[in-house]
């Protein structure tokens, strides 16, 4: 039977290898984005708890909430003042105890974001820091002299470059301790020390703090940086003209950086039953990777690799930058981290969206009003057949897009946004062209795309807020043709087609019905080198699947299944009635974003 051939050390099946964490769909709430309940024009806590219905019959398992702490909201609530609390903006610790009651009710979990790189500035730990060379909590970030130069003007301890602006120093200047302390993404977020005992055990009461209230796990940002180099050296200049370079070859995956993840779980997480999943920028090493997440590492249960959503970025620069990729560069990527974790006995995360990433169909294929739903649906088939955990993120399940061209700067709201927008501008003042660049740039990568409401209906402000408040962010333009209600109302808008909504709520009981398939089945690329069409084949012990996708505008005849016989089309993205009829003489027939599921004989 073709559907037993392996050529693996070993499928993905075997009760020791079953785990919640890995069969659950994930959803990632941005909560400022989601739904606003009290009017004030910003997402709350009760507005996720008065969509649990929606989620849940979507085919939702775990909801990810990005920081609802206390915060300045100087990145969005990334910048933590206190972990124990939540944000008035949000509601209170007791509306998170009834998401947590009303979650459990249906079957759901909690897992709560948890942003232990940095803190807020406004932190009282900060603010004690920074009081005094002498103050008790003065080695719990990182503090350094400076340096000066020939003529002796003062600077930054090195030359890494701030992430979320590029053109700015890792550093900041503080005047009344006359030191710089590293503050990596803004100056409002300064990092912990992690090399101090105290921050390290800190960090295992916060863990302790959310678990013992019924958090189901984290999602770690940034986690791969807590561990920095420790002589803090210049970064090799990469990027010719900025003064400030990425140093992230000195702070991601630092030398302790295993020692603190293999403390945190032997601690802390090893007493509970947990999803952990670790954002780890800047890390493409398979070792590295693997001692993370493979399951003798004792660290964390997967990874977000970045891998296919750094897919159009020029190698090696900054992430404001466009590179054309066809379905060879997808391909590629998808299999050597399908296979890495098969292999090494690790596991995946599956994502294209979240809140720092544009929006998939926007990225990836072709959000025209007449391409827009093949699409999303294409993506949905790519990300549900393939094995990992899978996290969909807001508005994802309904196709939503990049925000238009023609909003002004003013709508973009991201502090990244911003500070690209003003370094374009201060080096590329009244040139028109370079400044033209910027914007389309912004429009294609920014964050803010993935931010803006979700659309849930027709009415003003797509039903995110009230028609009297005013929204934080601008409202997508096309909210009127593209939200849930009429999704919901019309799952099928044209004979033979499925609404974005439906599909994906098909698509995800497909892949739990099939799970011994597609979440730990073995897996093989087909036709590696064609530019257009990505497809691989899926099985498991008793049964097979082929997935066949066109990652082009244009119809395409493929014949590239070799000797993978397809016994029925179960599902396409495009016309269904017609599925069956695929065949012509010397190959499928796809049709422009044309997306197949088969299964094999």
């Amino acid at each position: 039977m073709a559907a037993a051939k392996a050529h693996s050390k070993g499928l993905y099946v075997g009760v020791d290898k079953h785990r919640w964490w890995k069969e659950a769909v994930v959803y990632q709430v941005y909560p400022a984005s989601f739904l606003d309940t009290n009017g004030d024009g910003w997402g709350d806590v009760p507005g996720i708890t008065k969509k649990l219905g929606y989620l849940k019959d979507l085919g939702v398992d775990v909801i990810w909430v990005s920081p609802i702490y206390k915060s300045p909201q100087a990145d969005m609530g990334y910048d933590i003042a206190d972990y124990e609390d939540i944000d008035p903006s949000y509601g209170t610790l007791a509306d998170v105890d009834n998401l947590i009651k009303e979650c459990k009710k249906r079957d759901m979990k909690l897992v709560m974001d948890l942003v232990v790189n940095h803190t807020s500035e406004e932190h009282t730990w900060f603010l004690d820091s920074r009081s005094s060379k002498d103050s008790a909590h003065r080695d719990w970030y990182i503090w350094k002299p400076a340096k000066y130069d020939a003529v002796g003007n003062r600077q930054p301890p090195n030359n890494w470059a701030q992430i979320l602006g590029e053109a700015n120093s890792a550093w900041t200047w503080d005047e009344k301790t006359q030191e710089y302390y590293l503050s990596l993404f803004t100056p409002e977020q300064p990092d912990l020390n992690w090399e101090n005992p105290a921050v390290r055990e800190a960090v295992h009461e916060v863990l302790r703090f959310w678990l013992d209230r019924g958090a189901a796990g984290f999602r770690m940002d940034v986690i791969n940086l807590i561990s920095k180099v420790q002589s803090y050296p210049d970064a090799e200049v990469i990027v010719q003209d900025h003064k400030y370079q990425p140093g992230d070859k000195f702070y991601a995956n630092g030398p302790r950086l295993h020692e603190y993840l293999q403390d945190i779980n032997q601690k802390v997480l090893s007493k509970y039953d947990t999803l952990t999943v670790g954002e780890m920028p800047f890390v493409r090493d398979e070792n590295e990777i693997m001692r993370v997440v493979s399951a003798e590492s004792n660290e964390l249960n997967m990874i977000f690799a970045f891998d296919l959503v750094d897919i159009d970025n020029v190698p090696g620069d900054f992430k404001y930058t466009l590179h054309k990729w066809d379905a060879r560069d997808l391909t590629r990527i998808i299999s050597r981290l399908q296979r890495l974790m098969l292999e090494r006995d690790g596991w995946n995360s599956i994502f294209v969206e979240n809140h720092d990433q544009p929006r998939s169909v926007s990225r990836y294929t072709d959000d025209s009003p007449k391409y827009r739903t093949y699409g999303a649906k294409l993506l949905a088939l790519m990300q549900t057949t393939l094995a990992g955990t899978l996290y969909v993120y807001q508005g994802e399940e309904l196709g939503m897009r990049n925000v238009p061209p023609s909003w002004p700067i003013s709508e973009y709201k991201d502090i990244e946004s911003q500070n690209f927008w003003k370094k374009y501008n201060d080096l590329y003042a009244g040139d028109e062209a370079k400044l033209a660049l910027a914007r389309q740039v912004l429009q294609k990568k920014s964050r803010d795309n993935a931010r803006t409401p979700v659309q849930w209906s027709r009415e003003a402000f797509a039903g995110f807020t009230s028609r009297e408040a005013t929204p934080w962010m601008r409202v997508n333009d096309d909210y009127e043709s593209c939200n849930a209600e009429e999704q919901l109302k019309n799952s099928n808008p044209t004979p033979g087609t499925l609404s974005v909504h439906a599909f994906w709520k098909r698509a995800l009981a497909q892949r739990k019905r099939n799970k011994d398939v597609f979440v730990y089945g073995d897996f093989e690329l087909l036709d590696q080198e064609n530019r257009t069409v990505a497809a691989w084949r899926r099985w498991s012990a008793t049964e097979a699947f082929v997935t066949v996708l066109n990652f082009s505008g244009e119809e395409v005849v493929w014949d590239g299944l070799g000797d993978v016989k397809v016994k029925k089309w179960v599902a396409g993205n495009c016309d269904e009635s017609g599925i069956e009829e695929k065949r012509r003489s010397g190959g499928i027939v796809l049709r422009a974003w044309e997306g197949l599921l088969g299964v094999c004989e």
